[in-house]
């Protein structure tokens, strides 16, 4: 069965080249949002294995949104998604619970990398 992931950043093409990796590597998307508010939503109703967040977004940020997400779920998988220059930010972000982050612009193989790296270690 196919692991399902839910995408998280407020660019729409930024979701989309996520999404097209994603798929065309055998997961799954079960849903897209633009901020943290509807990803605490969509993560509440859709279950995925693992969430891939944006940290700078309107309406709530990515660390707020995992912070939230893990209220709801403290065993959540969710992997950062920052720019350059956001390391602080970042640091926020695994304190609030994220397993791993990687920095945009990204090569398909380190989004690969960090999505086999936290499934392999389970929920």
């Amino acid at each position: 069965m196919s692991k399902k992931i839910l995408i998280v950043d407020d660019a729409a093409f930024m979701r989309m080249m996520i999404k097209n990796i994603v798929i065309k590597n055998g997961y799954e998307v079960v849903g897209e949002a633009e901020n943290g508010k509807q990803a605490v939503e969509l993560y509440a109703n859709g279950s995925p294995d693992v969430v891939t967040m944006d940290i700078t977004m309107p309406e709530m940020d990515g660390i707020e949104g995992v912070k939230a997400i893990r209220a709801i779920d403290p065993n959540a998988i969710i992997i950062m998604c920052s720019a350059m220059g956001q390391q602080s930010m970042v640091m926020d972000a695994i304190q609030a619970g994220a397993k791993d982050f990687i920095v945009k612009p990204f090569q398909q193989d380190r989004l690969l990398q960090a999505l086999e790296r936290v499934l392999s270690r389970g929920k």
